[in-house]
């Protein structure tokens, strides 16, 4: 047999077993298109033609080997998986100009970021990244403002989307975005990205029926945040099993709400040293937040455990639009939840005197701050900051340790426990502007000056029952 025929039938029998390993689909061995993984040469044409094959053929895998791959912006097309090899790394280019502008045709607020991303689909099915490979940004070679960082997933109006098992790091933006998607799974991801800005680790805008699960994040701006960017719903959305930790809120809805939050189930995570909010609940730019289900929930060394707000802002999602009016917070339980190494500040449940939030319940939890509040903060005046940028500090050092609930119309705090580090001279749970609120069997140090650790102003139906010592 001679030497020709000898690498055909070595290259026939190689595709057999590539193709056994990833299924019963074709594979599109990007090598097979010229692509070199040395890390050194710009791959972008190589993959971009093995994703035009494979969609033109009807769709299956593209596959990624061993190696490094030195790549500008791909773009998915549908029917195409985006296979990486566990000894595979993708690796940005740090050349903005392999980073082509984008102007996508679905219109939100994010008009105003970045128009540039390594990995872009619009308007697609079935599209999936997979394998235990690397997506690596070099984020920190991108300075400047976000028109000069790209993201490096984004997927605006695709539906049937899965992300899976890969580990994306060193973004120079948001690390993901998913625009205006439907049925969307991302499982088992790992993200590393604390290298510049606006490191969000997974951002969900505006989207329908998502389930985010088992996922590790470490990133430098909100972990997992849901955002409406848009006039459109963000709807039926799970967040499960992940383990988390961010320079800034690690489960966040908001704060671009214009679009509102409905069905919304965050449970199962473990959140640690992370700098803001544990769980931050955000309606400031009008919309609605409905049926809000957050539990089961570990955390350590943060800086709030829960902050909830409903503000005015109100901020407009395209440049010609009127404002939008305040928005409407309603229905959230938050139960289960296990939180230490809180700092001084406390939790706020805050609204607005003409917008209240109504019906919240907080269930089996037990909350620990750092304490050593002053008689002064306890009696301060907190101010309003309606149209302030919503963040768990923004008022302050809160007059209660534990929980600061104002403009509230229907509240529940049931076996809530309250634990100090060091004394503290507010009180466990201040209440102002609060209507029809039970609170039973909460439990928390108080100051010896005072003979209760709840504080009620200008409130109206509240039932107070069991230890409450």
């Amino acid at each position: 047999m001679n030497k020709v025929k000898c690498r055909i039938l070595i290259g026939f029998i190689w595709a057999l077993a590539l193709g056994s390993a990833l299924g019963a689909e074709t594979v599109y061995n990007v090598r097979s298109f010229g692509a070199k993984p040395d890390g050194k040469t710009l791959c972008t044409k190589s993959i971009q033609r093995a994703i035009n094959r494979c969609a033109k053929d009807g769709g299956g895998t593209v596959y990624l080997g061993r190696g490094t791959f030195l790549s500008g912006t791909i773009y998915m097309k549908s029917g195409v998986t985006l296979r990486l090899d566990p000894a595979c790394t993708l690796l940005s280019s740090k050349n903005l100009k392999d980073y082509p502008e984008t102007v996508q045709a679905f219109r939100s607020y994010t008009d105003n970021y970045t128009n540039k991303s390594l990995i872009y689909g619009e308007k697609l099915e079935k599209i999936a990244i997979t394998g235990s490979g690397i997506i690596d940004g070099q984020g920190a070679s991108f300075k400047g403002p976000y028109k000069v960082r790209p993201y490096m997933i984004r997927f605006i109006q695709c539906r049937n989307v899965t992300v899976k098992d890969i580990t994306l790091k060193n973004s120079p933006m948001w690390v993901q975005h998913y625009l205006a998607c439907d049925d969307v799974r991302i499982s088992g991801i790992t993200v590393r990205s604390v290298v510049n800005a606006n490191n969000d680790g997974i951002n969900i805008d505006s989207c329908e029926r998502v389930v985010i699960s088992d996922c590790n994040i470490r990133s430098g701006d909100d972990a997992i945040v849901l955002k409406s960017t848009s006039a459109r719903v963000c709807r039926n959305v799970t967040v499960s099993n992940c383990v988390l930790s961010t320079r800034c809120n690690a489960l966040k809805m908001g704060t671009e709400s214009n679009g509102g939050f409905e069905n919304i189930v965050m449970t199962g995570c473990s959140i640690y040293d992370t700098r803001l909010a544990g769980v931050a609940l955000e309606i400031v730019d009008g919309g609605t937040m409905d049926g809000i289900v957050v539990s089961n929930i570990t955390m350590n060394k943060i800086g709030a455990p829960i902050f909830v707000r409903l503000g005015n802002r109100a901020r407009p999602f395209k440049k010609d639009m009127a404002k939008p009016g305040i928005g409407t917070m309603r229905n959230i339980t938050i139960s289960n939840i296990e939180a230490t190494g809180a700092n001084t500040t406390g939790c706020a449940i805050s609204g607005l005197p003409q917008a209240k939030i109504e019906n919240v319940t907080l269930s089996n939890i037990r909350l620990s701050f750092a304490g050593g509040g002053t008689r002064e903060d306890a009696n301060r005046d907190v101010p309003e900051k309606p149209d302030a940028y919503p963040e768990y500090s923004m008022f302050g050092k809160l007059p209660a340790y534990g929980l600061y609930c104002r403009h509230v119309k229907g509240l529940k705090l049931l076996n809530v426990q309250l634990q100090l580090a060091n004394s503290d001279r507010r009180q466990g749970v201040v209440m102002e502007d609060v209507e029809d609120a039970l609170i039973d069997n909460l439990t928390g140090p108080y100051p010896t000056e005072a003979d209760s650790t709840i504080r009620l102003t200008d409130v109206k139906e509240v039932v107070i029952r069991g230890k409450n010592n």
